[in-house]
């Protein structure tokens, strides 16, 4: 399957990471943005602009890392002409799917929508990331507003402080997680009369809480639900974050047996009590273990605790930081890499899975395109001469 064809009207960070994953298969990745209004204006995805600077003003850091490996046009939806042109595209080019992440209210308008497209390919796949579905068709959707709405930062943070967002935009990677997903679910039942595939972000968050919303169902009233619990495991003590002599690490014990060989490492002795032998125990006590096991790392620098836990098969790790995480090897064998304008080759991120089905040509893939840098290669691939390209051009069709 590595020869198919998306177009994908795509910006931000949900779409564009779905559709990096198709890069990594080796499909054919064509982005639709808008043309500039102007020469002063900055047209396309915002994303382009954000970030640290490049040297090349739509290429900034933020943009470039999931849209490696992809072409780019620009098409102006908003005339008849240029709803014409994408179903041009579609037959011309035999595209296998459409995908976009607009407000669904703008699909008819922009003629975008699935019974519109599905005209010039009868076995189009359709995929729409929103906010909410086509159900909830004008509400705009940003990771962290969802976060907020879906219950995450009600669950992160310390418990006497304010909710917080997590670290990663993770309802954006979630639902692009998922397009990608569906798609190929699609792909693989090859349905004759095309598919269409709406993905809510606030679906797939919700799918995420299955430690969290069953708990309705299981006590008395809500104030025994669960909220914040800063770094601390809600079920399993003492599984928690503690500072060393020279940084911090992440103990989790996870059973009785485990508990056992922690208190018997030198210097935690004295966490050795009867009343902490099971899980529930340790639970009552929770708040005293762990001042007791912050006490027993204050003579164990981070290196040298996990190497003695290693050796009893105990679960902890370094609190690393990103620099950190980019030297292990693990991480550097799967990188992603580029090549800047610059002539810069630099490393972006791993591929999520190691199979034959990746792209691995050094694991370098092109630079994320330029606004509309792929109009004359693409538009030529579907029969327009280049007289004809100048005029989409003056007529701000493309």
């Amino acid at each position: 399957m590595n020869n198919k064809i998306i177009l994908s009207l795509e910006q931000a960070l949900a779409l564009p990471y779905a559709t990096q994953r198709f890069v990594q298969l080796g499909w054919r990745v064509i982005r639709i943005e808008s043309p500039a209004e102007n020469e002063k204006s900055k047209s396309g995805d915002p994303n382009r602009y954000i970030g640290e600077d490049t040297g090349i003003d739509d290429l900034h850091s933020y943009y470039i890392p999931p849209n490696i490996g992809k072409e780019a046009i620009t098409l102006n939806l908003k005339k008849k002409e240029g709803q014409d042109l994408l179903r041009k595209l579609i037959r011309e080019l035999e595209v296998d799917v459409f995908m976009c992440n607009t407000l669904p209210l703008r699909y008819l308008q922009l003629g975008i929508d699935f019974e519109t497209l599905k005209k010039a390919n009868p076995k189009l796949i359709w995929c729409g990331i929103s906010a909410m579905g086509p159900e909830y068709p004008d509400r705009a959707g940003y990771d962290p507003a969802m976060q907020a709405m879906l219950g995450y930062m009600f669950l992160t943070g310390e418990p006497d402080r304010d909710p917080m967002l997590c670290g990663l935009p993770v309802i954006d990677l979630k639902a692009g997680d998922e397009a990608f997903s569906q798609v190929l679910i699609a792909m693989l039942e090859q349905n004759e009369n095309g598919k269409k595939i709406d993905i809510s972000m606030a679906q797939c968050a919700a799918s995420w809480l299955i430690t969290a919303l069953p708990q309705l169902e299981f006590v008395k009233n809500e104030s025994e639900i669960f909220t914040r619990s800063g770094n601390e495991h809600r079920s399993f003590i003492p599984c928690n974050c503690y500072p060393t002599k020279d940084g911090h690490i992440y103990l989790a014990i996870g059973n009785d047996s485990q508990w056992d060989k922690l208190t018997k490492i030198n210097g935690f002795e004295h966490l050795t009590k009867t009343n902490r032998i099971t899980n529930q125990g340790r639970n009552n006590d929770k708040n005293a273990i762990y001042k007791d096991i912050r006490k027993g790392l204050k003579n164990y620098t981070t290196a040298g605790f996990v190497e003695v836990c290693s050796k009893l098969g105990l679960a902890v790790s370094p609190v690393n930081s990103t620099s950190d995480v980019a030297k292990l090897e693990f991480v550097k064998q799967n990188m992603l890499k580029t090549q800047l304008p610059s002539g810069n080759k630099v490393s972006l991120f791993p591929a999520p899975v190691s199979s034959s089905f990746l792209t691995k040509i050094d694991y370098t893939l092109n630079c994320a395109p330029r606004l509309g840098e792929h109009n004359e290669k693409i538009y030529k691939e579907a029969g327009f001469n280049i007289e004809q390209i100048k005029e989409l051009l003056n007529n701000k069709i493309v």
